[in-house]
């Protein structure tokens, strides 16, 4: 076969820390597509494919990996995938984005794989098994294998269907926990009670799988914020996942709670509430040995992000830092970070020129529109990183 014809099916997305692992759709879309602050899959139908569509796109990911090593060593690298193997991929039309998605996959060496869509285990135990060992025989050198998941879907998986699924080769399981509050749950439609968080995040952990538990910063707005906090580290501390992963709220108007919005039920945290809330949550965070991570750029601290109970002052502090910025250095870091160019607020004073420019920026913007006009250009930075 032709490297133009080499191609598999990919699914829309994927976390930040897979960004360079083998993505592989074993299902497509997401079965429940209920939740209100979800902007991905809405208007698309889910389906499951089957175990010989899923073997056939492994097998166009072997073939393509074998013929990205024919080139390299064609070029006269041997089996390196280099600088100039990946330039020549990358550069040349004829080649599928399946292609290039694999050879990235072998320039970063990662050894990683990610599997889409948005529930994998839904898939029928068998079914799902006999993939997970078929990807294993095609590609030996993988060493993590990766998934979402949603806690309702785990609980109905019996202890031994788990226990046969990691030992096929699934390593860690992405949960989107989200909150650990009823009535937030119950109003953004999540399908699962914090009690079932907990149930899912424990049988997820005792099969032998490592966790990653997705919180978000901002979900219970300022009417539930303080009880969002607390809740969702209360059902944290009795999981005990390996990760916590923080993802803060944005409300596109694309997005079914943008309605909230603009009905006035729902009123979004700015960021400096937004910090205040999550001092609160990590405070809250209790007896646990997770590592909680900030890698998103719709974070507002990227720095809050270490391992528990270690690093907990250490976060804490960063975000005292934050809160005691003057109001002109908080509006400058704000407009830095949603626009991608500070990554910590120690910017402010080790990156004078941008500062500079930032700062000239948010007066431009103040001048000619008002405060509004400055949120507004904020709010704009950020959202469109959703």
């Amino acid at each position: 076969m032709e490297s133009n014809e080499l191609n598999f099916e990919q699914g829309p997305i994927r976390p930040p820390n897979e960004a360079q692992s083998l993505l592989l759709r074993f299902t497509r879309n997401c079965p429940w597509n209920h939740c209100l602050f979800c902007p991905v899959y809405k208007r698309r139908k889910f389906s499951l494919r089957s175990v010989d569509e899923i073997k056939q796109d492994i097998r166009t990911a072997r073939a393509i990996a074998d013929d990205v090593f024919a080139l390299a060593k064609k070029m006269g690298f041997g089996e390196a995938v280099n600088d100039q193997v990946i330039g020549r991929i990358m550069g040349d039309h004829q080649y599928s984005n399946s292609y290039r998605s694999v050879a990235l996959w072998l320039y970063y060496g990662t050894n990683a794989c990610f599997l889409q869509d948005a529930d994998n285990l839904i898939m029928k135990t068998d079914a799902l098994v006999e993939t997970l060992k078929f990807l294993k025989s095609q590609f030996p050198q993988i060493s993590r294998v990766t998934t979402y998941t949603r806690s309702k879907t785990v609980t109905r998986k019996s202890a031994e269907s788990l226990k046969q699924i990691r030992q096929a080769g699934l390593d860690r399981i992405h949960i989107g926990l989200e909150t650990g509050y009823d009535p937030l749950l119950k109003l953004m439609k999540k399908g699962v009670t914090g009690e079932g968080h907990v149930k899912a995040g424990r049988k997820v952990i005792n099969a032998g799988m490592e966790l990653s538990e997705y919180v978000m910063p901002g979900l219970g707005g300022q009417e539930m914020w303080r009880e969002h906090a607390q809740a969702t580290a209360d059902v944290l501390n009795q999981i005990n996942p390996h990760f916590i992963r923080l993802r803060s709220l944005r409300v596109p108007r694309r997005v079914p709670l943008y309605e909230k919005l603009e009905q006035g039920t729902f009123t979004m945290l700015t960021d400096d509430m937004l910090a205040e809330e999550l001092e609160l949550f990590i405070s809250s965070l209790d007896s646990i040995t997770s590592t909680v991570t900030s890698d998103h750029i719709m974070n507002l601290l990227e720095e809050v992000s270490g391992k528990m109970p270690r690093d907990k002052a250490t976060m804490l502090e960063v975000i005292r830092k934050y809160r005691e910025l003057s109001d002109t250095d908080r509006l400058i870091y704000r407009a830095g970070r949603r626009g991608g160019a500070f990554r910590s607020t120690d910017d402010l004073q080790n990156d004078p020129s941008t500062f500079r420019k930032i700062k000239q920026l948010v007066e431009n913007t103040r001048t000619q529109e008002g405060d509004a006009g400055v949120e507004r250009f904020i709010t704009e930075m950020v959202d469109r990183y959703i």
